[in-house]
Protein backbone atom coordinates (compact mmCIF):
# COMPACT_ATOMS: atom_id res chain seq x y z
CA UNK A 1 0.00 0.00 0.00
CA UNK A 2 1.53 2.90 -1.00
CA UNK A 3 1.59 6.02 2.35
CA UNK A 4 1.53 9.48 2.35
CA UNK A 5 5.45 9.60 2.85
CA UNK A 6 6.64 7.21 0.06
CA UNK A 7 4.03 8.89 -2.92
CA UNK A 8 5.98 11.29 -5.44
CA UNK A 9 4.21 14.35 -6.28
CA UNK A 10 3.92 14.12 -10.51
CA UNK A 11 5.17 17.29 -12.52
CA UNK A 12 2.12 19.55 -13.38
CA UNK A 13 3.11 18.82 -16.93
CA UNK A 14 2.56 15.00 -16.07
CA UNK A 15 -1.07 13.75 -16.47
CA UNK A 16 -2.28 11.25 -14.00
CA UNK A 17 -2.16 8.29 -16.28
CA UNK A 18 1.63 9.22 -17.16
CA UNK A 19 1.66 10.82 -20.47
CA UNK A 20 3.32 14.26 -20.87
CA UNK A 21 1.34 15.37 -23.21
CA UNK A 22 2.65 19.43 -22.99
CA UNK A 23 5.69 18.22 -24.08
CA UNK A 24 4.26 16.44 -27.38
CA UNK A 25 3.31 19.66 -28.72
CA UNK A 26 5.23 21.45 -31.49
CA UNK A 27 8.00 23.45 -30.96
CA UNK A 28 6.82 26.66 -32.42
CA UNK A 29 3.67 26.75 -29.82
CA UNK A 30 5.52 25.51 -26.86
CA UNK A 31 8.22 28.48 -27.60
CA UNK A 32 4.94 30.44 -28.04
CA UNK A 33 3.83 29.33 -24.69
CA UNK A 34 7.21 30.12 -23.00
CA UNK A 35 7.13 33.38 -24.21
CA UNK A 36 5.03 34.45 -21.99
CA UNK A 37 7.59 33.96 -18.71
CA UNK A 38 10.76 35.63 -17.89
CA UNK A 39 13.61 34.74 -20.10
CA UNK A 40 15.41 33.01 -16.68
CA UNK A 41 11.71 30.74 -15.93
CA UNK A 42 12.39 29.72 -19.02
CA UNK A 43 15.84 28.25 -18.66
CA UNK A 44 14.48 26.65 -15.62
CA UNK A 45 12.42 24.73 -17.96
CA UNK A 46 15.06 22.90 -19.20
CA UNK A 47 16.16 21.01 -16.03
CA UNK A 48 12.78 19.27 -17.18
CA UNK A 49 13.97 17.03 -19.72
CA UNK A 50 16.23 16.22 -22.83
CA UNK A 51 13.39 17.44 -24.70
CA UNK A 52 12.85 20.82 -23.06
CA UNK A 53 16.84 21.50 -23.28
CA UNK A 54 16.17 21.36 -26.68
CA UNK A 55 13.85 23.52 -27.14
CA UNK A 56 15.77 26.27 -24.42
CA UNK A 57 18.83 26.20 -26.70
CA UNK A 58 16.67 26.72 -29.74
CA UNK A 59 14.42 29.50 -28.47
CA UNK A 60 13.92 32.06 -30.99
CA UNK A 61 12.93 35.08 -28.76
CA UNK A 62 15.48 36.10 -26.13
CA UNK A 63 14.07 39.04 -24.04
CA UNK A 64 16.42 40.19 -21.34
CA UNK A 65 14.78 43.03 -20.34
CA UNK A 66 14.17 41.66 -17.16
CA UNK A 67 17.77 40.73 -16.85
CA UNK A 68 19.92 43.38 -14.64
CA UNK A 69 23.20 45.05 -16.15
CA UNK A 70 25.84 47.29 -14.91
CA UNK A 71 29.60 47.91 -15.88
CA UNK A 72 30.19 49.76 -12.94
CA UNK A 73 29.68 46.91 -10.58
CA UNK A 74 31.04 44.85 -12.82
CA UNK A 75 34.57 46.81 -12.20
CA UNK A 76 33.67 46.93 -8.39
CA UNK A 77 33.70 42.88 -8.56
CA UNK A 78 36.91 43.16 -10.08
CA UNK A 79 38.90 45.27 -8.16
CA UNK A 80 37.09 45.01 -4.61
CA UNK A 81 35.03 41.79 -4.37
CA UNK A 82 34.63 42.19 -0.59
CA UNK A 83 32.62 45.49 -0.47
CA UNK A 84 29.20 45.65 1.05
CA UNK A 85 27.46 45.41 -2.30
CA UNK A 86 28.50 42.48 -3.01
CA UNK A 87 25.34 40.72 -3.11
CA UNK A 88 23.72 43.52 -5.71
CA UNK A 89 27.18 43.96 -7.69
CA UNK A 90 27.24 39.62 -8.24
CA UNK A 91 23.75 39.29 -9.50
CA UNK A 92 24.35 42.23 -12.14
CA UNK A 93 27.72 40.06 -12.99
CA UNK A 94 25.15 36.86 -13.37
CA UNK A 95 23.10 38.92 -15.75
CA UNK A 96 25.92 39.76 -18.20
CA UNK A 97 27.07 36.14 -17.64
CA UNK A 98 23.77 35.01 -18.31
CA UNK A 99 23.33 36.38 -21.30
CA UNK A 100 26.76 35.20 -22.60
CA UNK A 101 25.90 31.92 -21.69
CA UNK A 102 22.80 31.96 -23.42
CA UNK A 103 24.29 32.68 -26.69
CA UNK A 104 27.37 30.46 -26.25
CA UNK A 105 25.29 27.49 -25.33
CA UNK A 106 23.12 28.09 -28.11
CA UNK A 107 22.38 25.47 -30.95
CA UNK A 108 24.33 26.38 -33.53
CA UNK A 109 21.72 25.69 -36.26
CA UNK A 110 18.70 27.65 -34.78
CA UNK A 111 18.18 30.47 -36.04
CA UNK A 112 17.08 33.89 -33.69
CA UNK A 113 13.49 35.96 -34.53
CA UNK A 114 14.75 38.42 -32.41
CA UNK A 115 17.09 40.05 -29.34
CA UNK A 116 16.65 42.30 -26.68
CA UNK A 117 18.23 43.80 -23.71
CA UNK A 118 18.93 47.10 -21.85
CA UNK A 119 21.57 47.73 -19.60
CA UNK A 120 25.18 49.38 -19.01
CA UNK A 121 28.03 47.40 -20.07
CA UNK A 122 30.86 47.56 -22.35
CA UNK A 123 31.29 47.86 -25.71
CA UNK A 124 33.49 44.92 -25.60
CA UNK A 125 30.93 42.79 -24.29
CA UNK A 126 28.08 44.72 -26.84
CA UNK A 127 29.89 44.63 -29.75
CA UNK A 128 30.41 40.48 -28.54
CA UNK A 129 26.65 40.15 -27.65
CA UNK A 130 25.59 41.16 -31.23
CA UNK A 131 28.11 39.29 -33.08
CA UNK A 132 26.91 36.41 -31.76
CA UNK A 133 23.29 37.27 -32.21
CA UNK A 134 24.09 38.05 -36.02
CA UNK A 135 26.01 34.63 -36.24
CA UNK A 136 22.66 32.83 -35.52
CA UNK A 137 20.98 35.01 -38.17
CA UNK A 138 18.85 37.62 -35.84
CA UNK A 139 15.65 39.18 -37.34
CA UNK A 140 15.10 41.78 -34.77
CA UNK A 141 17.87 43.24 -32.54
CA UNK A 142 16.57 46.01 -29.98
CA UNK A 143 19.26 47.75 -27.76
CA UNK A 144 19.40 49.88 -25.34
CA UNK A 145 22.50 50.34 -23.53
CA UNK A 146 24.38 53.03 -21.57
CA UNK A 147 28.77 52.53 -22.06
CA UNK A 148 31.45 54.20 -20.02
CA UNK A 149 32.72 55.98 -23.40
CA UNK A 150 31.80 56.59 -26.90
CA UNK A 151 31.18 53.48 -28.62
CA UNK A 152 31.42 52.84 -32.14
CA UNK A 153 28.64 51.95 -34.59
CA UNK A 154 28.74 47.77 -34.51
CA UNK A 155 30.41 46.67 -37.90
CA UNK A 156 29.11 43.21 -38.19
CA UNK A 157 25.56 44.66 -38.60
CA UNK A 158 25.84 46.62 -41.75
CA UNK A 159 26.48 42.96 -43.61
CA UNK A 160 23.67 41.17 -42.13
CA UNK A 161 21.32 39.41 -44.48
CA UNK A 162 18.88 38.16 -42.19
CA UNK A 163 18.24 41.73 -40.09
CA UNK A 164 14.76 42.99 -40.29
CA UNK A 165 14.67 45.84 -37.43
CA UNK A 166 17.11 46.97 -35.94
CA UNK A 167 16.93 49.36 -32.66
CA UNK A 168 19.79 51.31 -31.34
CA UNK A 169 19.60 53.29 -27.98
CA UNK A 170 22.53 55.11 -26.19
CA UNK A 171 21.70 56.48 -23.30
CA UNK A 172 24.57 57.71 -22.76
CA UNK A 173 27.53 59.10 -23.74
CA UNK A 174 26.17 58.34 -27.58
CA UNK A 175 27.50 56.40 -30.29
CA UNK A 176 29.50 57.10 -33.85
CA UNK A 177 28.39 55.98 -36.96
CA UNK A 178 31.06 54.65 -39.50
CA UNK A 179 31.64 56.96 -42.32
CA UNK A 180 28.84 56.40 -45.08
CA UNK A 181 31.50 54.94 -47.10
CA UNK A 182 31.83 51.47 -44.85
CA UNK A 183 28.04 51.47 -44.82
CA UNK A 184 27.55 52.01 -48.18
CA UNK A 185 25.65 48.66 -50.00
CA UNK A 186 24.66 47.41 -46.71
CA UNK A 187 21.56 46.83 -44.51
CA UNK A 188 20.19 45.02 -47.51
CA UNK A 189 17.53 43.25 -45.57
CA UNK A 190 16.41 45.84 -43.52
CA UNK A 191 13.07 46.62 -43.03
CA UNK A 192 13.23 49.29 -39.79
CA UNK A 193 15.62 51.24 -38.46
CA UNK A 194 15.70 53.10 -35.00
CA UNK A 195 18.68 55.24 -33.46
CA UNK A 196 18.91 57.49 -30.65
CA UNK A 197 21.69 59.54 -28.93
CA UNK A 198 24.19 59.66 -32.09
CA UNK A 199 27.50 61.56 -32.25
CA UNK A 200 28.24 63.42 -35.82
CA UNK A 201 30.69 65.99 -35.14
CA UNK A 202 33.24 64.65 -37.65
CA UNK A 203 30.40 63.41 -39.78
CA UNK A 204 27.63 66.44 -40.10
CA UNK A 205 26.12 65.50 -43.21
CA UNK A 206 23.86 62.43 -43.85
CA UNK A 207 23.36 63.44 -47.04
CA UNK A 208 24.68 60.26 -48.91
CA UNK A 209 22.77 57.76 -46.70
CA UNK A 210 19.36 57.71 -46.91
CA UNK A 211 19.41 59.38 -50.36
CA UNK A 212 17.32 58.02 -53.38
CA UNK A 213 20.78 57.51 -55.15
CA UNK A 214 21.86 55.30 -51.80
CA UNK A 215 22.75 51.70 -52.90
CA UNK A 216 21.63 51.29 -48.93
CA UNK A 217 18.56 50.05 -47.33
CA UNK A 218 16.47 49.34 -50.21
CA UNK A 219 13.36 47.28 -48.71
CA UNK A 220 14.26 50.49 -45.73
CA UNK A 221 10.03 50.84 -44.50
CA UNK A 222 10.23 52.98 -40.92
CA UNK A 223 12.76 55.08 -40.03
CA UNK A 224 13.49 56.63 -36.76
CA UNK A 225 16.30 59.20 -35.66
CA UNK A 226 16.86 60.52 -32.31
CA UNK A 227 19.21 62.70 -31.04
CA UNK A 228 21.64 63.02 -33.66
CA UNK A 229 24.16 65.29 -31.87
CA UNK A 230 26.56 67.58 -34.62
CA UNK A 231 23.66 66.66 -37.61
CA UNK A 232 23.61 69.67 -40.18
CA UNK A 233 22.38 68.42 -42.76
CA UNK A 234 20.29 65.18 -44.02
CA UNK A 235 18.50 63.93 -47.02
CA UNK A 236 15.87 61.35 -47.01
CA UNK A 237 14.78 59.61 -49.82
CA UNK A 238 14.50 55.57 -49.37
CA UNK A 239 12.40 54.44 -52.13
CA UNK A 240 10.81 52.01 -49.58
CA UNK A 241 10.10 54.02 -47.03
CA UNK A 242 6.76 54.42 -45.30
CA UNK A 243 7.34 56.07 -42.15
CA UNK A 244 10.21 58.84 -40.71
CA UNK A 245 10.48 60.19 -38.01
CA UNK A 246 12.96 63.11 -36.64
CA UNK A 247 13.56 64.20 -33.19
CA UNK A 248 15.64 65.93 -30.93
CA UNK A 249 18.17 67.51 -33.56
CA UNK A 250 18.93 70.71 -32.69
CA UNK A 251 21.62 71.49 -35.11
CA UNK A 252 20.07 70.67 -38.36
CA UNK A 253 20.62 73.58 -40.67
CA UNK A 254 18.95 71.63 -44.15
CA UNK A 255 16.86 68.55 -44.35
CA UNK A 256 15.54 67.19 -47.88
CA UNK A 257 12.43 64.80 -47.72
CA UNK A 258 11.56 62.46 -51.06
CA UNK A 259 9.96 59.10 -51.53
CA UNK A 260 7.35 57.51 -53.63
CA UNK A 261 5.97 55.58 -50.95
CA UNK A 262 5.83 58.00 -47.41
CA UNK A 263 2.89 58.61 -45.83
CA UNK A 264 3.83 59.11 -41.95
CA UNK A 265 6.12 61.91 -41.08
CA UNK A 266 6.87 63.25 -37.82
CA UNK A 267 9.38 66.05 -37.43
CA UNK A 268 10.10 66.99 -33.77
CA UNK A 269 12.83 69.90 -31.62
CA UNK A 270 14.67 70.25 -34.90
CA UNK A 271 16.69 72.94 -36.67
CA UNK A 272 19.56 74.97 -35.20
CA UNK A 273 17.20 78.05 -34.01
CA UNK A 274 20.37 80.61 -32.70
CA UNK A 275 20.83 81.56 -36.50
CA UNK A 276 22.43 80.62 -39.77
CA UNK A 277 20.67 79.93 -42.65
CA UNK A 278 18.21 76.74 -42.74
CA UNK A 279 15.95 75.19 -45.15
CA UNK A 280 13.45 72.60 -45.61
CA UNK A 281 12.21 70.44 -48.83
CA UNK A 282 9.15 67.95 -48.49
CA UNK A 283 8.54 66.67 -52.14
CA UNK A 284 6.24 63.34 -50.97
CA UNK A 285 3.17 63.07 -53.19
CA UNK A 286 1.51 59.86 -50.50
CA UNK A 287 2.53 62.05 -47.38
CA UNK A 288 -1.09 61.28 -45.38
CA UNK A 289 0.11 62.44 -41.58
CA UNK A 290 2.01 64.94 -41.03
CA UNK A 291 3.33 66.20 -37.52
CA UNK A 292 5.34 69.33 -37.33
CA UNK A 293 5.81 69.67 -33.76
CA UNK A 294 8.12 72.87 -31.91
CA UNK A 295 10.46 72.63 -34.55
CA UNK A 296 12.88 76.42 -35.51
CA UNK A 297 11.15 78.58 -38.20
CA UNK A 298 13.70 77.99 -41.25
CA UNK A 299 14.54 80.16 -43.85
CA UNK A 300 13.10 78.63 -46.79
CA UNK A 301 10.60 76.39 -46.83
CA UNK A 302 9.02 74.28 -49.94
CA UNK A 303 6.20 71.75 -49.79
CA UNK A 304 4.98 70.37 -52.97
CA UNK A 305 2.92 67.55 -54.35
CA UNK A 306 1.11 66.84 -50.81
CA UNK A 307 -1.95 66.77 -52.30
CA UNK A 308 -3.29 63.40 -50.34
CA UNK A 309 -2.64 64.94 -46.91
CA UNK A 310 -5.21 64.12 -44.26
CA UNK A 311 -3.83 64.88 -40.64
CA UNK A 312 -1.37 67.78 -40.13
CA UNK A 313 -0.28 68.76 -36.59
CA UNK A 314 2.04 72.03 -36.94
CA UNK A 315 4.62 74.03 -33.96
CA UNK A 316 7.04 76.20 -34.40
CA UNK A 317 9.56 77.15 -31.91
CA UNK A 318 10.14 81.10 -31.92
CA UNK A 319 13.40 82.08 -29.65
CA UNK A 320 12.72 85.75 -30.46
CA UNK A 321 9.02 87.39 -30.27
CA UNK A 322 10.49 88.98 -33.38
CA UNK A 323 10.22 87.19 -36.61
CA UNK A 324 12.08 88.55 -39.66
CA UNK A 325 10.49 88.95 -42.84
CA UNK A 326 12.49 86.06 -44.36
CA UNK A 327 11.34 83.44 -41.70
CA UNK A 328 7.62 84.74 -42.19
CA UNK A 329 8.13 83.97 -45.64
CA UNK A 330 8.91 80.75 -45.07
CA UNK A 331 6.10 79.93 -42.66
CA UNK A 332 3.94 81.74 -45.21
CA UNK A 333 5.31 78.97 -47.85
CA UNK A 334 5.15 76.00 -45.01
CA UNK A 335 1.54 76.58 -44.68
CA UNK A 336 0.71 76.70 -48.62
CA UNK A 337 2.15 73.33 -48.82
CA UNK A 338 -0.50 72.28 -46.95
CA UNK A 339 -3.66 73.45 -48.55
CA UNK A 340 -4.56 69.95 -49.02
CA UNK A 341 -4.89 68.74 -45.42
CA UNK A 342 -8.37 67.61 -44.27
CA UNK A 343 -7.57 67.46 -40.64
CA UNK A 344 -5.27 70.97 -39.27
CA UNK A 345 -4.08 71.43 -35.86
CA UNK A 346 -2.22 74.44 -35.09
CA UNK A 347 0.39 75.09 -31.75
CA UNK A 348 0.05 78.07 -30.13
CA UNK A 349 3.04 79.75 -31.02
CA UNK A 350 1.69 78.92 -34.27
CA UNK A 351 -1.32 81.20 -34.17
CA UNK A 352 0.64 83.57 -32.21
CA UNK A 353 2.59 84.39 -35.02
CA UNK A 354 -0.04 84.36 -37.67
CA UNK A 355 -2.17 86.93 -35.07
CA UNK A 356 1.16 89.55 -34.86
CA UNK A 357 1.54 89.68 -38.18
CA UNK A 358 -0.91 91.36 -41.08
CA UNK A 359 1.42 89.46 -43.61
CA UNK A 360 -0.78 86.43 -43.18
CA UNK A 361 -3.80 88.83 -44.23
CA UNK A 362 -2.35 88.58 -47.50
CA UNK A 363 -0.06 85.65 -48.36
CA UNK A 364 -2.22 83.09 -46.27
CA UNK A 365 -3.19 80.13 -48.98
CA UNK A 366 -7.38 78.64 -48.59
CA UNK A 367 -7.13 75.04 -47.02
CA UNK A 368 -10.13 74.42 -49.63
CA UNK A 369 -9.85 70.72 -48.38
CA UNK A 370 -9.80 71.20 -44.44
CA UNK A 371 -13.05 69.84 -42.77
CA UNK A 372 -11.69 70.05 -39.30
CA UNK A 373 -9.19 72.93 -37.64
CA UNK A 374 -7.78 72.61 -34.01
CA UNK A 375 -6.44 75.81 -32.70
CA UNK A 376 -4.16 76.05 -29.51
CA UNK A 377 -3.98 79.62 -28.13
CA UNK A 378 -3.93 81.85 -24.86
CA UNK A 379 -6.15 83.83 -26.25
CA UNK A 380 -5.02 87.24 -25.98
CA UNK A 381 -6.46 90.15 -27.06
CA UNK A 382 -4.45 90.21 -30.99
CA UNK A 383 -4.92 86.54 -31.59
CA UNK A 384 -8.72 87.85 -33.09
CA UNK A 385 -6.67 88.69 -35.83
CA UNK A 386 -4.59 85.14 -36.38
CA UNK A 387 -8.29 83.59 -35.88
CA UNK A 388 -9.95 85.48 -38.53
CA UNK A 389 -7.10 84.91 -40.69
CA UNK A 390 -7.80 80.91 -40.16
CA UNK A 391 -11.20 81.09 -40.39
CA UNK A 392 -11.18 83.18 -43.90
CA UNK A 393 -8.98 80.35 -45.08
CA UNK A 394 -10.58 77.98 -44.31
CA UNK A 395 -14.11 78.14 -46.48
CA UNK A 396 -15.42 74.49 -45.95
CA UNK A 397 -14.55 73.81 -42.51
CA UNK A 398 -17.05 71.53 -40.63
CA UNK A 399 -15.22 71.56 -37.20
CA UNK A 400 -13.54 74.16 -35.08
CA UNK A 401 -11.97 73.34 -31.80
CA UNK A 402 -10.19 75.68 -29.61
CA UNK A 403 -8.15 74.93 -26.62
CA UNK A 404 -7.03 77.76 -24.56
CA UNK A 405 -4.14 77.90 -22.71
CA UNK A 406 -4.76 79.78 -19.62
CA UNK A 407 -2.13 81.81 -18.17
CA UNK A 408 -3.06 83.16 -14.72
CA UNK A 409 -0.21 85.82 -15.18
CA UNK A 410 -1.59 87.54 -17.97
CA UNK A 411 -4.90 89.53 -16.82
CA UNK A 412 -8.26 89.11 -19.06
CA UNK A 413 -11.46 91.07 -19.18
CA UNK A 414 -14.34 89.19 -17.80
CA UNK A 415 -17.55 89.22 -19.75
CA UNK A 416 -19.66 91.99 -17.18
CA UNK A 417 -22.80 93.15 -19.09
CA UNK A 418 -26.25 92.66 -18.55
CA UNK A 419 -28.46 91.35 -20.88
CA UNK A 420 -30.30 94.54 -22.33
CA UNK A 421 -27.19 96.31 -22.62
CA UNK A 422 -26.56 97.01 -26.38
CA UNK A 423 -23.38 98.25 -26.77
CA UNK A 424 -20.84 96.55 -28.50
CA UNK A 425 -16.89 95.57 -26.95
CA UNK A 426 -14.38 96.50 -29.31
CA UNK A 427 -13.82 92.55 -29.78
CA UNK A 428 -17.79 92.41 -30.59
CA UNK A 429 -17.01 95.25 -33.24
CA UNK A 430 -14.06 93.21 -35.06
CA UNK A 431 -16.18 90.12 -35.77
CA UNK A 432 -19.26 91.93 -36.81
CA UNK A 433 -16.66 93.51 -39.35
CA UNK A 434 -15.26 90.38 -40.75
CA UNK A 435 -18.77 89.07 -41.34
CA UNK A 436 -18.79 89.60 -45.17
CA UNK A 437 -15.25 87.99 -45.21
CA UNK A 438 -16.15 84.74 -43.54
CA UNK A 439 -19.36 84.14 -45.19
CA UNK A 440 -18.47 81.10 -46.76
CA UNK A 441 -16.69 79.75 -43.33
CA UNK A 442 -20.18 80.91 -41.33
CA UNK A 443 -22.54 78.88 -43.61
CA UNK A 444 -20.36 75.62 -43.87
CA UNK A 445 -18.98 75.76 -39.85
CA UNK A 446 -21.56 73.10 -38.07
CA UNK A 447 -19.46 71.95 -34.89
CA UNK A 448 -17.59 74.24 -32.26
CA UNK A 449 -15.57 73.16 -29.11
CA UNK A 450 -14.07 75.23 -26.76
CA UNK A 451 -11.90 74.46 -24.29
CA UNK A 452 -10.75 76.30 -21.39
CA UNK A 453 -13.88 78.76 -21.55
CA UNK A 454 -13.45 81.10 -18.73
CA UNK A 455 -16.24 83.53 -19.90
CA UNK A 456 -13.64 85.91 -20.91
CA UNK A 457 -14.83 89.22 -23.11
CA UNK A 458 -12.80 87.37 -26.30
CA UNK A 459 -14.30 83.87 -25.84
CA UNK A 460 -17.77 85.13 -25.30
CA UNK A 461 -17.41 87.62 -28.39
CA UNK A 462 -16.13 85.00 -30.66
CA UNK A 463 -19.14 82.59 -29.62
CA UNK A 464 -21.42 85.03 -29.76
CA UNK A 465 -20.26 86.00 -33.14
CA UNK A 466 -21.05 82.30 -34.76
CA UNK A 467 -23.93 81.71 -32.79
CA UNK A 468 -24.95 85.05 -34.50
CA UNK A 469 -23.92 83.83 -38.24
CA UNK A 470 -23.88 80.66 -38.36
CA UNK A 471 -26.30 79.45 -39.85
CA UNK A 472 -25.36 75.77 -40.55
CA UNK A 473 -24.15 75.34 -37.09
CA UNK A 474 -25.67 72.26 -35.15
CA UNK A 475 -23.68 71.90 -31.72
CA UNK A 476 -21.48 74.42 -29.82
CA UNK A 477 -20.26 72.88 -27.00
CA UNK A 478 -18.22 74.97 -24.09
CA UNK A 479 -16.05 73.09 -21.52
CA UNK A 480 -15.05 75.08 -18.31
CA UNK A 481 -12.58 74.29 -15.40
CA UNK A 482 -13.85 73.95 -11.72
CA UNK A 483 -15.23 77.09 -10.36
CA UNK A 484 -15.46 78.81 -6.78
CA UNK A 485 -19.04 79.39 -5.24
CA UNK A 486 -18.38 82.88 -6.03
CA UNK A 487 -17.55 82.43 -9.79
CA UNK A 488 -20.38 79.60 -10.40
CA UNK A 489 -22.69 82.29 -9.96
CA UNK A 490 -21.12 84.76 -12.28
CA UNK A 491 -20.91 81.92 -14.92
CA UNK A 492 -24.36 80.89 -14.61
CA UNK A 493 -25.27 84.40 -15.30
CA UNK A 494 -23.26 84.80 -18.26
CA UNK A 495 -24.74 81.13 -19.67
CA UNK A 496 -28.24 81.95 -18.99
CA UNK A 497 -27.35 85.42 -21.35
CA UNK A 498 -25.49 83.61 -23.71
CA UNK A 499 -28.85 80.61 -23.87
CA UNK A 500 -30.52 84.45 -24.68
CA UNK A 501 -28.31 85.89 -27.66
CA UNK A 502 -29.62 85.87 -31.60
CA UNK A 503 -28.73 82.54 -33.05
CA UNK A 504 -28.62 82.28 -37.11
CA UNK A 505 -29.19 78.42 -36.91
CA UNK A 506 -32.97 76.85 -35.59
CA UNK A 507 -30.67 73.23 -35.02
CA UNK A 508 -28.15 74.74 -33.33
CA UNK A 509 -27.31 73.05 -29.61
CA UNK A 510 -25.24 74.93 -27.23
CA UNK A 511 -24.20 72.66 -24.30
CA UNK A 512 -21.76 73.81 -21.24
CA UNK A 513 -19.53 70.99 -19.87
Amino acid sequence: METRSTRRKKPSHIAENGIDRISDLPDAVLHHILLLLPIKSIAQTSLLSKRWRSLWSSFPDLDFTTININPNTISSINHNPNTKNSQSHSSSTTGLDFITRVLGHRDKNSDLRFLRFRGSLSFSHLNGIIRRAIRHNVQQLDVEVATDDYFNFPRSIIASESLRVLKLKSRFPGFRLPPSSVMKDGFRSLHTLSLSLIILHNQPSLVDLFSSDSSSFPLLKKLSLDACFGLRHLSVGCKALEELTLENCFQLQDLSISGPKLERLRVARCFDASGGKSWVEINVPRLKILHWVHNAITDYSDLENLSLLQEVSIGFFVLHEDVSVVKLHSVSNFLSGLSHANYLTLESQCVQILSSNNYFAVYLQPFNNLRSLELHTGFKKNNVLGLACLFRSSPALHTLILKIINDYKIERRQWNRDLWDMSSSEEEQFWESQTHTLKSFLHHLKVVKIHGFLECENEVSLAKFLLKHGKALQEMTLCTGHSSARDSLRRQKIRSQMMGFSWASSNAKITFH
